[in-house]
């Protein structure tokens, strides 16, 4: 039994009073129901946060709820209004209720609820810019990770399409629904937990809460447990460009100190070279906001062209012009504090001349601007309070058409993608590819044109799902998936010289055993991605008929495509890499062939070399290890397993082809 002194004991409100608490008991309360508590901060935080942020968060808010020092005093539940207790028919005896008295009873439990209730609820309330913000306003302290992105693991649709309706309620209703949900508490007892938490109006709280479906059983799942989390890490890339960035920078620091120790004038004459700014007029063109080109809103359906082009300027932001300036003057000469990417083969350079404005705006936590010089499209970004800690972003789009000109990456956080779309989208949905029988999911999107966010493809560990972003134009539906940069790859099927959109049974089918490839092209500039099925071959033994696959991925740059060859066995969920190039015209417009092999095993312990090629092929030839030729695009010889194997083949017109390496 605890000795507790006078010293020791915090209070309760008044639904609880008389009940004394001690920071010990808080404490083994604490460690007891720490999972609980930290579920119920993370679901009340403001979503906003991102889901990476807010596991932080919650953790915080809920390490910070014991009393401080040796006693603590929680100050005593505002009265309810008259008109709150009518509408919500709170009887006398709920002041004597169990919501005080927390789980099972015990009330450090319901001290440390009312505390961790009261910090979750302070940080979704806006603070203004006369007043310092509160603790829970910015980044927790403790804990802290660095390296390495947090954030639970993904749950059903169910779950994420719960996860969007609690996102648009308030705060003071996002936590009367997880009372209801998680605490089992009355609406009675619902109504005086949040009164003593600060809320303004908890009868208004549970109104809104009424209008969300009771769900409450989806609370319990991984979805919502910041205590159960996926590990992934920050952008690599990006990380290794800030290192090589920071030593650039503190080269030239010393250059320069070194120079001005020097006698004489210091810098010395600048030779040919003009003055950052001055006596340049293009230079000063490409630096006035002023001057950059705002496409009126109806013009794309007058333009003969549909591409990047055709964009109108949007964003709240599109007018502030204290903004576009900096994003301009960054983008000509970024600081060594800017994190600078850009996809392979683009130039990061200063603006040739007066840019076009794609969009200004406030998304999520940042400032961002997206612009386009013809060539590139620029989005700097750069936090809501200050400009510490800005990035500038670069990737090719020249010769866009209108399949690859349906959307831009506007803001990327806690593995989730926003994306602006077209003016010329009509719908966007959200498609996991490896569901190909699942109906795609509405993704909504603002007046603007940004989407809600969407989870990105799985980027590491166990590929148990690859979301992408499904956009309708007209009467085309067109599949686009994020690879790392600003704007996402469009994904066909079919034969390299007429490919398809990938929005059929069969294209879904063929992508839901491919899918998890394509995180072998990320971060490449891909432009496309097309599948195509070449081949099918009946297995020896009768094991039935495998499938032969290629993916080909175009780049913007023209050059650097890759190429991977697919076997898939019957009854396998996904497909295996036989072979794979890189710089290969096969299974392309140029070269539409493809020869691969593999060596297999059948189910009676056999080994075997088999080899699919495309129509065109009309006999392939092993080599090395294996000697045996076949007729025909197919061939299945008897082998040991390690074999090395060489394969070629004929074409039609008697031309030979390498198989892919």
């Amino acid at each position: 039994m605890l000795n507790v002194q006078p010293q020791d004991v915090a209070t309760l409100p008044d639904h609880a009073r008389g009940q004394a608490v001690a920071v010990e008991q808080a404490e083994a309360a604490l460690v007891e129901h720490y999972a609980r508590l930290v579920r119920l901060a993370y679901l009340v935080l403001p979503p906003s946060l991102g889901p990476g942020r807010r596991v932080l968060t919650a953790h915080a808010v809920t390490q910070r709820a014991l009393p401080r020092g040796r006693a603590a005093d929680v100050p005593d539940a505002p009265a309810a209004s008259p008109s709150t207790l009518r509408a919500w028919e709170v009887p006398p005896q709920a002041a004597r209720s169990g919501a005080g008295a927390g789980r099972n009873g015990d009330p450090g439990y319901a001290y440390l609820r009312l505390q961790v209730l009261r910090t979750a609820l302070r940080a979704g309330r806006p603070f203004s810019w006369r007043t310092w913000p509160r603790r829970a306003h910015l980044p927790p302290l403790l804990p802290q990770v660095w390296g390495l992105r947090l954030f639970p693991r993904s749950g059903s649709a169910a779950e994420l399409a719960l996860d969007q309706r609690l996102s648009a309620l308030s705060a003071p209703a996002r936590a009367a629904y997880v009372l209801r949900g998680l605490e089992r508490l009355t609406d009675a007892d619902v109504v005086a937990v949040l009164a003593s938490a600060g809320a303004a109006d908890p009868g208004a709280a549970l109104r809104e809460a009424d209008g969300l479906e009771a769900r409450y059983e989806l609370l319990e799942s991984s979805e919502f447990d910041p205590c159960s989390l996926q590990a992934r890490p920050t952008d690599l890339v990006r990380r290794r460009h800030h290192m090589k960035a920071a030593a650039a920078a503190t080269a030239a620091v010393l250059v320069c100190v070194a120079l001005l120790a020097m006698p004489g004038s210091g810098w010395g004459p600048d030779g040919a070279a003009a003055p950052p700014y001055a006596q340049n007029p293009a230079a000063e063109a490409a630096l006035d906001p002023a001057k950059l080109t705002k496409v009126a809103p109806t013009a794309w359906k007058r333009s003969a062209r549909t591409d990047f082009s055709a964009w109108p300027a949007r964003g709240n932001l599109a007018g502030d012009r204290t903004l576009l300036r900096r994003a301009l003057a960054v983008w000509a000469r970024p600081g060594p504090s800017v994190q600078v990417s850009a996809t392979p083969g683009t130039p990061a350079g200063a603006p040739p001349g007066p840019a076009q404005l794609l969009y200004a705006g406030e998304v999520d936590e940042a400032r961002v601007v997206l612009l386009h010089d013809g060539l590139r499209i620029v989005r700097y970004a750069e936090p809501k309070n200050g400009t510490s800690g800005a990035a500038l972003d670069f990737a090719r789009v020249d010769g866009a058409t209108a399949q690859e000109a349906n959307a831009v990456v506007v803001a990327r956080a806690d593995g989730n993608v926003r994306y602006l779309t077209a003016p010329w989208v009509s719908a966007t949905s959200l498609r996991d590819l490896l569901k190909p029988d699942a109906e795609p999911l509405e993704l909504g999107r603002s007046p603007d044109g940004v989407t809600d966010p969407l989870a990105g493809p799985t980027r590491a560990g166990a590929c148990r799902s690859w979301n992408v972003l499904q956009v309708q134009h007209d009467a085309s539906t067109r599949l686009m998936t994020d690879l790392g940069e600003l704007v996402p790859a469009h994904l066909t099927s079919g034969r390299p010289e007429t490919p398809r959109e990938a929005t059929g049974p069969l294209s879904l089918a063929g992508w839901a055993r491919t899918a998890c490839s394509l995180a072998a092209v990320r971060s490449h500039g891909v432009r496309s991605v097309n599948l195509w099925q070449y081949a099918r071959q009946q297995l020896p033994e009768g094991n039935g008929a495998a499938t032969w696959m290629c993916t080909r991925a175009e780049t913007w740059r023209g050059t650097g495509s890759r190429v991977l060859a697919h076997f898939l066995e019957p009854g396998q969920a996904a497909g295996a890499v036989a072979a794979k190039a890189e710089d290969s015209p096969a299974c392309g417009t140029r070269e539409p062939h493809v020869l691969a092999g593999v060596l297999w095993k059948s189910q009676s312990g056999a080994w075997y070399l088999l080899a699919a090629g495309s129509r065109q092929v009309v006999s392939v030839q092993a080599t090395g290890a294996v000697s045996g030729s076949a007729q025909g695009h197919v061939l299945s010889v008897r082998t040991q397993q390690g074999a090395q194997v060489g394969l070629r083949g004929q074409l039609a017109n008697g031309r030979g082809i390498s198989a892919l390496r």
